[in-house]
């Protein structure tokens, strides 16, 4: 069984700093994709950024590159969402997710993933 557990959000004031980490427990598979999502109230889940098949790439929304950096420490099957320079509308509830099975075409999709963790609230103050 998969499990992914979120944790790291918090209140930070507009220009300040996150970091997230999401423990990945049970088989994922060798080239497990690893994504962060986000969901703000009453708006739908975005893709925030990917670590595609282990660190074979990584990918980001344009909304969030240059600010944030996804990074994976397989010793402590943890991975990490940085989070600088951020804004108001980075306001959301973060999620982690993991599937073995997903295409570069498609990392963007969120139904395309299997595993989610339970979420951690971000809320970025002006």
């Amino acid at each position: 069984q998969v499990r992914l557990v979120e944790s790291g959000g918090g209140l930070v004031q507009a220009g300040g700093s996150l970091r997230l980490s999401c423990v990945v427990t049970g088989h994922t598979g060798g080239r497990s994709t690893i994504a962060w999502f986000r969901q703000a109230p009453g708006q739908e889940r975005a893709f925030v950024a990917a670590d595609f098949r282990s660190g074979s790439s990584t990918h980001y929304a344009d909304s969030v590159k240059g600010r944030f950096t996804i990074s994976r420490d397989r010793a402590k099957s943890t991975i990490y969402l940085q989070m600088n320079s951020l804004k108001s509308e980075d306001t959301a509830v973060y999620y982690c997710a993991a599937d073995n099975s997903i295409i570069l075409s498609s990392l963007r999709l969120g139904k395309n993933y299997d595993y989610w963790g339970q979420g951690t609230q971000v809320t970025v103050s002006s």
